[in-house]
């Protein structure tokens, strides 16, 4: 099959939101968002040659062939497994976006060190690139409908290696801090179009399968992050865990080039909505920020209130303005599918569940049953692993028997398991087992759950629905972290509570997080019967 012309849109040039902390933050997210708003205006210029047929782009000669989609080399174009070329490309971004995530907390305290700081100052490496990443892949999937996503995914490879680069050679905290935020900006370049590409290359009945192995390579850079970090900080320093992402973007960026197919059923070219972006991506930041901080600061706090505050108001002027402008952002009736919320809903509560887990049980096995922080770090990676293992083997058994059966059950499973957490967790075999069940339980419901949500939407609109579904699991990141803090803080009382204390904290968590995830089976029964699949008379070819 030819594959399908590529499209470059007009996008005019205007403001750009930006998170307000800290001032070096700001700045380096300037940088990073002038950086893509320069390739996207850059790639209208070679908006003319778009009307030309199948063979134009053979004529553009220079720099104008770096702006619009290559086709593949025949021979990928003609291997009948072609799409499973693609889909490893995409693990690789899905995989070093999951292991930057959480490879980096483990050089906080060699940072502080290096750089004489706080722990408030250095938290900004880790939330600076978090802010920018969930803030940003909402809108970039937009402008990724538009433009083409093998064109923003293949050049996000690009701007996050610059970023990488930038950050192995950062003199300072400020500086490191202003680069990781370029580097945020190339991973919600990936994270827009992961899925998205999935979704547009892979045959239908296949789709579940290969969400399902694509969110095997997220858990596996969860789990392997805090022991390659380890691995990287002994051999070279911190500076290293940046600069390995270096090569490993190059051959990302070389794949995406060769081996994703062109874009196709893309949304008509439109200006883009930049005052929408301009307010949405405030408004996350002041969210996330909120959510981030309320525990060290306070929830009463005035600057935790005025962060609320000012995210509800910005909220509602973003909602007001998708409503009314011809070309929004975020096409807000995606909203009214009941599959595609109830999923983003499920999804959101399943990531706080998760992260929640990732949060206090650490606390428990350290300071209940005294492990050291090595072996504590290996029981907690049985989790991921089978999160891993599990998916694949319920991404394909969502392509025969659909994803409601699958969600419900594996959150059914992880209520059950954090309820036998809450009475059952004296011994350490114990426990262990409870987290390998409880990995399987999120790694049945993730893919499928991420599948019905691609699936519920027109394909010329999957690229804002993954940015969509990509800002949940950034949310619900911060929201596990902040909430099972909270609950485990109320209940244990001071950091350094006895092995009683933090025993009764890690049970009211448990009972905590087993209460989230009934509401998100509640939730992801609601979706529905449907299989798998598009709308035929949108996705025809």
């Amino acid at each position: 099959m030819t594959e399908a012309r590529a499209q470059v849109t007009t996008i005019p040039t205007g403001p750009t939101g930006t998170n307000a902390p800290p001032l070096d933050a700001a700045a380096g997210a300037a940088t990073g968002a002038a950086l893509l708003t320069s390739t996207l205006a850059a790639s209208a210029a070679t908006d003319a040659d778009t009307a030309a047929d199948d063979d134009a782009d053979g004529d553009l000669t220079g720099w104008r062939r770096l702006l619009v989609e290559q086709r593949r080399p025949p021979s990928i174009r003609a291997r009948p497994g072609a799409h499973w070329l693609v889909l490893a490309t995409v693990c690789i971004g899905a995989f070093m976006s999951q292991l930057d995530a959480s490879i980096v907390t483990m050089a906080f305290p060699t940072l502080q060190r290096t750089f004489h700081a706080g722990l408030g100052s250095v938290t900004w490496v880790g939330l600076s690139y978090l802010l920018v990443l969930v803030g940003l892949v909402t809108g970039v999937g937009r402008m990724a409908d538009m433009v083409g996503r093998k064109l923003l995914y293949t050049y996000g490879f690009a701007v996050f290696i610059v970023g990488s680069a930038l950050c192995g050679l950062a003199p300072d905290l400020p500086s490191l801090i202003g680069f990781r935020v370029v580097q945020g900006v190339g991973a919600a370049m990936l994270q827009a179009n992961s899925v998205a590409i999935i979704v547009l290359a892979l045959p239908r009945h296949k789709l579940g399968r290969g969400i399902g192995i694509q969110g095997a390579a997220q858990a596996l850079g969860l789990a392997l992050g805090p022991t390659i970090g380890g691995l990287l900080l002994g051999l070279g320093g911190w500076r290293l865990i940046f600069l390995i992402n270096v090569p490993a973007g190059l051959v990302g960026m070389v794949m995406a080039r060769y081996l994703v197919p062109r874009s196709r059923d893309l949304q008509a070219r439109t200006p883009f909505d930049w005052v929408g972006l301009a307010l949405f991506m405030p408004a996350v930041g002041a969210l996330l920020s909120a959510v981030s901080f309320g525990n060290a600061l306070g929830w009463t706090s005035p600057a935790i209130v005025g962060l609320f505050a000012a995210a509800a108001v910005l909220a509602a002027a973003f909602v007001r303005r998708e409503r009314r402008v011809s070309s929004p952002m975020l096409d807000l009736s995606l909203f009214r599918r009941v599959p595609f919320t109830a999923g983003i809903a499920s999804g959101l509560l399943s990531y706080l569940v998760l992260f929640g887990v990732l949060f206090v049980v650490p606390f428990y096995l350290e300071r209940a049953l005294h492990l050291d922080p090595a072996r504590s770090g290996l029981v907690l990676g049985v989790m991921p692993v089978a999160l891993g293992i599990t998916a694949p083997v319920a991404g394909r058994l969502a392509d025969r028997i659909g994803a409601r059966p699958l969600t419900v059950a594996g959150m059914a499973v992880v209520a059950a398991v954090m309820g036998l957490l809450v009475v059952a967790h004296g011994s350490l075999l114990v426990v262990t087992a409870e987290l390998v069940v409880l990995g399987v339980g999120l790694g049945t419901f993730t893919p499928p759950n991420n599948a019905a949500i691609m699936g519920s939407v027109p394909r010329a609109q999957s690229g804002v629905a993954s940015g969509v579904l990509n800002t949940t699991r950034g949310m619900g990141t911060a929201m596990g972290l902040a909430f099972t803090s909270l609950v485990f803080g109320m209940a244990a009382g001071s950091e350094h509570a006895s092995a009683a204390l933090v025993t009764r904290g890690f049970e009211a968590s448990a009972a905590f997080l087993g209460l989230v995830a009934v509401v998100a089976v509640v939730l992801a029964a609601l979706r529905g019967r449907a299989a798998l699949t598009h709308d035929p008379v949108l996705t025809a070819e």
